[in-house]
C-alpha cells in the first residue's frame, strides 16, 4: 500500500508555528522609531513649555524702570535736588535736562523722553505721556510724584491714550494677532507650493488685507488709535509682512522646518520681548533691546508713534521692520532660484535635483 503524499501539506516559506505569535509580538511592541518619536515627544514637549514659561514670565516678573529716559526741567539751581532724587533710584532713570517746560514737552512729544519733572515757583509738577505707555505713566507717578512734604505732586498728561481705551489695551492686544497674522500667511504660502515673486505677491496682498481690517477693527469700530488712519494700517500691514516674510523666507531655504523656526523666533522670543504692555526700558536687560530688533517689537513702537505722536522716533521701527521684509523676501526669491537650477541640472542629466534642507 503506497504513501499518501498528497495528504501531507507542503510547507511554505513563512508557515512555521512560531511565525504567527512572532508577528503579534510584532505588532504588540513599539518599533525602534515609534519608540525614538514618544520619546521627542515626552522630552520636547516639557522643554518648550519650559521655554515659554522663561520667555513670557521671566520678563513680566522683572518689569521695572531700567535706565528710562526722563526729563527734568527748570532752573539748574532749582532742578539739581531733584535729580539727585532721582539718580538715588540706581540704574532706574536715564536724565535729561531742559531749560523750561516747553523743552520738556517738545521732547515727551518726540518721544525722547517718557516724562519729565518739572519745577516751578509753585513747587515741582511731573508731566507724563500715557500713550506712550500706560504703565510708565503709573509708574511715575508712584516712583516720583511726591513732593517733599509727602503731598501729591500735580500730574499733566501731555499724549494721553485714547479716551476709548485708556489702559492701552487694544494696543497691546493687536501684537498676537499681527504676529499670528504673519506665521499664517508665510505658513500657508509655503504650504501651497508658492515661489519666488508668486510668494511675495501673495505675503503682500495678504499683509495689505490684515492692515486694513485691524486698522477699521482697532481705529475706526473701538476707537483706541488716534491717529490718521492710513499711517496706521500701513504700519499694521508692515508688521505682518515683516512676520510673513521672515517664516516664508526660511521656509524657502530649509523647508517646511523654517516654519517651526520662523514661528518660534516671533513667537517665542518677539511676542514677549516686544515691550508693547510696559515698554522696551521696563523689561530686563538685554531682553527690551533684542524685543525691539524682532518685528512685534518694532511693530508695536511704530504704531504708537504713528497713532499717537504723529510719526515721532518711527524711523527707527520702520527701519527694522524693511530690513526683516527685504531679508525674507530675498530669501524667499533666493530658495526658489535655488530649486530652480537644482531642477535644472537634474533635468539635463548632471545629477538629482537638490532638495532643501528641510525636506
Amino acid at each position: 500500500m503506497s504513501a499518501d503524499t498528497s495528504a501531507t501539506p507542503t510547507p511554505t516559506t513563512g508557515s512555521t508555528p512560531s511565525a504567527a505569535p512572532a508577528a503579534s509580538a510584532q505588532h504588540l511592541s513599539p518599533r525602534p522609531s515609534h519608540r525614538r518619536n514618544i520619546a521627542a515627544v515626552v522630552l520636547l514637549v516639557p522643554v518648550l513649555a519650559a521655554l515659554a514659561l522663561w520667555a513670557f514670565a521671566w520678563p513680566a516678573a522683572r518689569t521695572a524702570p531700567h535706565d528710562l529716559p526722563l526729563g527734568v526741567a527748570g532752573p539748574a539751581t532749582a532742578t539739581t535736588q531733584v535729580q539727585k532724587q532721582l539718580e538715588a533710584h540706581e540704574g532706574a532713570f536715564e536724565i535729561h535736562r531742559y531749560a523750561d517746560e516747553a523743552a520738556a514737552r517738545e521732547a515727551i512729544e518726540d518721544r525722547t523722553v517718557y516724562g519729565a519733572v518739572l519745577v516751578t515757583e509753585r513747587g515741582p509738577k511731573l508731566l507724563t505721556a500715557s500713550a506712550a505707555s500706560p504703565l510708565v505713566a503709573q509708574t511715575l507717578q508712584q516712583a516720583v510724584a511726591r513732593r517733599a512734604d509727602g503731598a501729591a505732586m500735580e500730574t499733566v498728561d501731555v499724549v494721553p491714550a485714547a479716551a476709548d481705551d485708556p489702559r492701552g489695551s487694544v494696543l497691546t492686544s493687536s501684537v498676537l494677532p499681527m504676529t499670528l497674522a504673519g506665521i499664517a500667511a508665510g505658513a500657508v504660502v509655503t504650504l501651497l507650493g508658492l515661489r519666488g515673486w508668486h510668494a511675495v505677491a501673495a505675503l503682500v496682498g495678504a499683509a495689505s488685507v490684515v492692515g486694513t481690517v485691524a486698522a477699521l477693527v482697532a481705529g475706526s469700530w473701538l476707537g483706541a488709535l488716534t491717529g490718521s488712519w492710513w499711517p496706521e494700517a500701513g504700519a499694521l500691514a508692515l508688521s505682518t509682512l515683516a512676520v510673513g516674510a521672515a517664516v516664508a523666507g526660511l521656509a524657502a531655504l530649509l523647508g517646511t522646518p523654517g516654519i517651526g523656526l520662523g514661528a518660534f523666533v516671533v513667537m517665542m522670543l518677539g511676542n514677549p520681548f516686544s515691550g508693547a504692555s510696559s515698554a522696551p526700558e521696563m523689561l530686563p536687560a538685554p531682553v527690551g533691546v533684542i524685543g525691539q530688533w524682532l518685528p512685534p517689537g518694532a511693530g508695536a513702537s511704530l504704531l504708537r508713534s504713528v497713532a499717537f505722536f504723529d510719526g515721532a522716533a518711527a524711523s527707527g521701527a520702520v527701519l527694522t521692520l524693511a530690513w526683516w521684509v527685504v531679508v525674507g523676501v530675498g530669501a524667499v526669491v533666493l530658495g526658489d532660484a535655488l530649486k530652480r537650477r537644482g531642477a535644472a541640472a537634474g533635468a539635463s542629466g548632471r545629477g538629482p535635483a537638490p532638495a532643501s534642507l528641510g525636506e
